[in-house]
């Protein structure tokens, strides 16, 4: 399960707050951090492996992508990259332990270079498509049908709002029964509950991390959720019962309301008050359905990608002295 990340994150070398965020793979946790992101496996021999990839963010290399809700809009694109990027890493890992293991040699993988990129890009693009006709065009197609018993255009915007909902409640629900999903899932309450240990100025250490939450207002999941009633508010000012120009717009509004739900997600994230907690509580419950307890090898793993992307220590000495620069 991909977890959305906030990434408008400040360099630690001057003290300042930084937001980690990371995501859940196979048998492992990436972390990402001001400059780098990390990704800890725990691979077949139960040794843990460590692959750390420098990487300035969009938005620090681009001022204009700092703007609200352009920032939102290309942090997500970001966001799916990396992440598509890291799930497929921590495959060819596992992948290339049980080649040694077994003892065979995988020449392909020399041969990686243009021919993977160009893999990944395919690959980000089939899911996008997937996920667009799933989960947006599918309800408003189902949806539209309404018209032929009410010209209420709000019902019918509600009416695809909850069939939006209950169709991600269903695949969330339906993907958790697989075995490999349900580790990804503790490795996704491994990735929260190390990031609020570090953040609540505590130690690093397995049983520190295993006091904490499993649920975190940053998730990806939370994104998701808000993304799916921001799409309510907005579709609710595009009338239309024409079947084509109906879908059309569901397409072209995507960017616009994840930028928006970035920024919910975003003040929620830095804000601890009824407004902020109203906005993140669908999105923590159904945290419920996307995280399990992980057991400690699992928090032994996502302790060593936060590792490889900040000095742990500093930032929890700065969390207890409330000392970041502001």
């Amino acid at each position: 399960m991909v977890a959305f990340y906030v990434n408008r994150l400040n360099d630690i070398e001057n003290m300042k707050r930084v937001n980690i965020g990371g995501q859940a793979v196979l048998e492992g946790v990436m972390m990402k951090g001001p400059k780098s992101y990390a990704l800890a496996v725990r691979k077949p021999n139960k040794e843990i492996e460590v692959k750390v990839t420098n990487y300035l963010s969009l938005g620090e290399r681009y001022k204009a992508l700092q703007i609200p809700i352009i920032r939102g809009i290309a942090n997500f694109l970001e966001s799916l990259y990396i992440g598509m990027k890291t799930l497929m890493d921590s495959s060819e890992m596992l992948d290339e332990e049980e080649n040694t293991v077994s003892g065979k040699q995988d020449v392909s993988v020399k041969e990686s270079g243009a021919s993977n990129t160009a893999y990944l890009v395919g690959t980000l693009i089939v899911s996008l498509v997937i996920a667009v006709g799933v989960f947006m065009l599918l309800p408003a197609f189902l949806a539209n049908f309404l018209y032929k018993v009410t010209e209420n255009d709000l019902l019918v915007n509600l009416a695809e709002g909850i069939l939006r909902l209950l169709i991600f409640l269903g695949y969330v629900i339906a993907i958790s029964f697989m075995e490999d999903i349900k580790r990804t899932y503790m490795y996704h309450g491994a990735e929260h509950k190390t990031i609020n240990c570090m953040e609540a100025g505590d130690e690093l250490t397995v049983e520190n991390v295993k006091k904490h939450t499993r649920f975190h207002k940053r998730c990806g999941t939370s994104f998701v959720f808000i993304v799916m009633f921001i799409s309510i508010v907005v579709f609710m000012f595009v009338k239309t019962d024409v079947m084509w120009m109906r879908l059309v717009s569901r397409v072209v509004l995507i960017p616009v309301i994840a930028g928006i739900s970035y920024e919910f997600i975003r003040y929620a994230g830095k804000h601890n008050n009824v407004c902020s907690n109203v906005l993140s509580a669908p999105g923590l419950w159904v945290q419920r359905l996307t995280t399990r307890e992980p057991d400690d090898s699992m928090i032994e793993v996502a302790i060593k990608s936060v590792e490889g992307v900040i000095d742990w220590h500093e930032y929890v000495d700065h969390v207890r002295n409330n000392s970041f620069e502001l």
